[in-house]
């Protein structure tokens, strides 16, 4: 039954409907993230309520770590997975219960579809469907309950784990093409994605050939980085190459929820699971600024663990406290930026000067192209602490920014002018730090602008 109906009967009956949906383990009438406020959305996402992060605060809010964990996780959009093969009417209940909350506080649930036979190759996440007629009549009752506007992310890794014989890949391409099929016919505000593993798993050119071989063409996009560490810009710069290959109608989004200190540096061969000195990232947004970038989710479920702090979606306090204490004092980074105090103006140059006290060079770095356009990264090198900044230059050949982040960047034919956003301004002395990114137009360009 679709929503317009069953909301009908909530508010017929309301104890009954709330007692239903507390039976499948999700409550009704959710309040939206205190943060929500605090991030442009052209689509508010959901907070789940009943998160493994929002029961733990609840059942103990005296303990030291509960409003760190509070402020920054329970109460951030998060996904809701699906993850229990149970044909029997539970799965449509859990559906049911998270697409009725969503729609009640005007929001759009994040919603992870993860039960796939073999899903995982057996490892520490594994389970799924017993077979794949299974499958799809399971990914048919999610479908008839999908009613409004969704984010739906589609079997994370299935498409890059390599541990299938060629009849079963085919076969999971068969399920994961009916998956995008079914799932975005359900409703046109929902907007489907298959996962397509993250920027350190596949090149661009084998993501992109996976991808076609799933049914990309039935799906809104694509998603990267879930439940993994890689940085936003890699992330971004991996999806434009990826659009490249499955056609730029089609978008991506990017798992922010534990990528804010990128991965371990060097790497290890279980940099994946559970790593530490990780931070979350960038607060979910479907307002990125980026072309191409639909959103920024927070897929997986910041505290639960991969499989090696805890049993695999366990959720872990110690964990979730850290992922959140390293993300510093300003996330989720929407402060009022301080007056600046360098205010780089000239022209660029070959011949950095960062050697003297108080001068500092502002690096304007190419990382990756495409045809047509280029992404840039912008850090600033200097020599005393810096807390507040103004970065200017001017264009060499007709370059035009065409999106930004991490900045308030406007432009003037060839001059363009970057500010802070708060969260950014300080730059310690001695410090080379990435201050923004952005996406252009034209012949890229690394420069270099002295201060």
């Amino acid at each position: 039954m679709k929503r317009r109906q069953r909301l009908a009967a909530i508010v017929a009956g309301a104890a009954t409907a709330v007692a239903a949906a507390l039976s499948t383990g999700f409550l009704l009438s959710p309040t939206a993230g205190a943060q929500e406020d605090v991030t442009a959305q052209a689509q508010a996402l959901w907070t789940n309520p009943n998160t493994g992060a929002a029961r733990w605060v609840a059942q103990n809010p005296n303990d030291w770590r509960a409003s760190m964990i509070r402020d920054r996780i329970a109460e951030t959009p998060a996904g809701t997975w699906f993850t229990q093969y149970n044909p029997t009417g539970g799965i449509a209940a859990q559906v049911a219960a998270v697409v009725d909350s969503a729609a009640a506080a005007g929001a759009a649930p994040t919603m992870v579809v993860y039960g796939i036979p073999n899903r995982d190759c057996g490892g520490h996440s594994g389970g799924g469907a017993p077979d794949h007629p299974s499958y799809r009549r399971w990914v048919d009752q999610i479908a008839n309950e999908i009613d409004g506007p969704a984010y739906i992310i589609i079997e994370p890794d299935i498409i890059a784990l390599d541990c299938h014989s060629a009849a079963e890949r085919a076969e999971i391409n068969a399920s994961l093409s009916y998956a995008a099929q079914k799932l975005n016919a359900a409703d046109p505000a929902a907007k489907v994605y298959l996962d397509a593993g993250n920027s350190a798993w596949l090149t661009a050119a084998e993501a992109g050939r996976r991808l076609q071989a799933a049914g990309i063409q039935y799906a809104d996009g694509f998603a990267l980085n879930v439940s993994n560490y890689r940085t936003t810009d890699e992330a971004t710069a991996y999806a434009q190459q990826i659009r490249g290959i499955v056609g730029t109608n089609k978008g991506a989004v990017i798992d922010t929820s534990r990528n804010g200190n990128g991965p371990l540096n060097p790497p290890n061969p279980n940099d994946w699971c559970d790593p530490p000195g990780r931070a979350i990232g960038k607060f979910p947004t479907t307002s990125t600024g980026v072309t191409g970038i639909d959103a920024y989710l927070w897929i997986k479920l910041p505290g639960e663990a991969d499989g090696c702090a805890g049993s695999a979606g366990q959720f872990i306090p110690d964990l979730a406290y850290q992922l959140a204490n390293n993300a510093g004092s300003g996330w989720p980074g929407q402060v009022e930026p301080t007056d600046p105090v360098t205010s780089p103006t000239s022209t660029p140059t070959s011949n950095p000067t960062t050697g003297g006290p108080g001068t500092c060079t502002v690096h304007i770095d190419v990382v990756s192209t495409w045809n047509g356009g280029w992404q840039g990264k912008v850090s600033m090198t200097t020599a005393q602490a810096v807390n507040g900044w103004t970065v200017k230059w001017t264009w060499p050949s007709g370059q035009a920014v065409t999106s930004s982040w991490n900045t308030q960047l406007t432009s003037s034919g060839a001059n363009v002018t970057a500010k802070d956003v708060g969260w950014n301004a300080s730059v310690s002395a001695g410090q080379t730090k990435e201050l923004f990114g952005f996406v252009a137009s034209g012949s890229a360009a690394d420069m270099d602008v002295p201060c």
